[in-house]
């Protein structure tokens, strides 16, 4: 009767302890061999006299309870097996709170906190196995929030939805291999470039480096795969970008030239053009730096063409003038540029678009660095204030390196007032902690 009972349930899905059920589907064990691991846990720990048996793993799955300390070794051998601390709570073995309509309601404390992101984690796991492939419903949905997710990054920063676009980005790469319909090709990989591209570049912001990489080099795969080789160089420039920022500028260089040879619409010929004006300056090359920033200046002019691609759209007059204002505090060291740095970072504040704040308050800070160093410590100190009231609400490695740079900028001044910016730049940095400065 009790194989009966299993195969009823196993064919049902029922349970009453789906907490249980959900973590032993999530080891792959069979029941017989979590049965055999609780065994051996037990003797581990000394207790000798506990020895149950497959049949007895489905009675606890089916809601019978298990008296102590089986609970604690249940937990200990399926915590081994899906490589996650659980407890008897998780398992759905012991009271975790108070109860509302039958419904286990857990504490809100650490351990809730964790028991919730194991829910989670088992529901994406149990969904993989009811969704297949795309349909225009599901791509036109997967272009829908993965502008909602860019918007959200270019405007707040990436650390608070990083786990959700790479979740995303998962998801999606999951149903290609289930095999996409020819007449959507063109609009899946397009969607999920864009969304490894974003994947990439969050990750770059929450200082995850290499897993970065993985997912730009997906993001141009699946550009080729759209047909948008244009779309591929722009993430590349996202690589160089990164080189630049962990200080291998000839690296950057390297994947510029790849990233020139490949460029055809103006936007991403601009692009490339100012990112490697901005890489030969921070090489101390004057002459090289003008000859490129000159060369995107004379694009930028000419207005980019007709239709730019929303996904390089954000290259405008505003980035260049950013990418001049970081090269000539680059080129100050090696000699007054042209123009003051401070200069060109007004320019991009005054250029700027609504919905780019990361990217304004890394020019706030900027002009407040740039004028600490060019010997104007009141206007900077003023500048800084306001750079770092903006910057406590845009979570982002980025601005956190760049508070650095204004941190090295102010350290010639003593006063008050300065003292005052240190502090605050100090802590703000700390907080979101970086190694380096961009």
């Amino acid at each position: 009767m009790t194989a009966v009972g299993e195969d009823e349930t196993a064919m049902t899905g029922r349970s009453s302890n789906p907490h249980l059920a959900l973590w032993v589907a999530a080891s792959g064990l069979s029941h017989g061999e979590i049965a055999r691991r609780v065994v051996a846990e037990a003797k581990a720990q000394g207790h000798r006299q506990i020895a149950p048996d497959a049949t007895r793993v489905r009675r606890w799955i089916d809601g019978e309870r298990p008296r102590p300390p089986v609970p604690a070794l249940l937990a200990a051998v399926l915590s081994e097996a899906v490589g996650q601390p659980l407890t008897p709570g998780d398992l759905g073995l012991t009271a975790a709170g108070p109860t509302l309509d039958s419904i286990q309601l857990p504490l809100l404390t650490e351990a809730a906190a964790q028991t919730l992101a194991g829910w989670t984690q088992m529901d994406l796991f149990l969904d993989r196995r009811d969704t297949k492939g795309f349909d225009t419903d599901t791509t036109a949905a997967l272009e829908e929030v993965t502008a909602f997710f860019t918007k959200a990054d270019a405007s707040k920063g990436g650390g608070l939805y990083r786990s959700a676009i790479v979740a995303q980005l998962a998801e999606a790469a999951r149903r290609i291999e289930d095999g996409v319909p020819p007449s959507l090709k063109a609009r899946v990989f397009a969607a999920t470039a864009d969304l490894a591209a974003l994947a990439g570049w969050v990750s770059h912001d929450c200082g995850r480096y290499a897993t970065a990489q993985r997912y730009w080099s997906y993001g141009i795969y699946a550009a080729s795969e759209a047909g948008q080789p244009d779309r591929g160089v722009e993430i590349v420039t996202r690589m160089s970008h990164q080189m630049i920022y962990l200080g291998h500028p000839s690296d950057a260089l390297g994947l510029l030239g790849v990233a020139a040879a490949k460029a055809n619409l103006p936007a991403t010929r601009a692009l490339v053009a100012s990112q490697t004006g901005r890489v030969h300056a921070a090489l101390g090359d004057e002459r090289e730096a003008g000859r490129h920033l000159g060369a995107a200046d004379e694009l930028v002019a000419d207005g980019l063409g007709d239709e730019v691609p929303e996904w390089v759209a954000y290259f405008d007059a505003a980035e260049h003038a950013g990418a001049r204002a970081v090269s000539a505090r680059d080129l100050a060291g090696i000699g007054r540029p042209r123009r003051p740095a401070s200069v060109h970072f007004t320019d991009a504040l005054a250029l700027r678009k609504p919905g780019f704040e990361r990217v304004r308050v890394m020019d706030q800070v900027g002009l407040a660095a740039a004028l600490f160093a060019e010997g104007e410590a009141e206007q900077a100190a003023a500048a800084a204030q306001q750079a770092l009231d903006d910057a406590a609400r845009v979570d982002s490695t980025l601005v956190a390196s760049r508070l650095n740079t204004l941190l090295a900028a102010a350290r010639p001044y003593k006063t008050a007032t300065v003292d005052e910016v240190r502090t605050r730049a100090r802590d703000l940095a700390a907080s979101r902690p970086t190694a380096v400065a961009a």
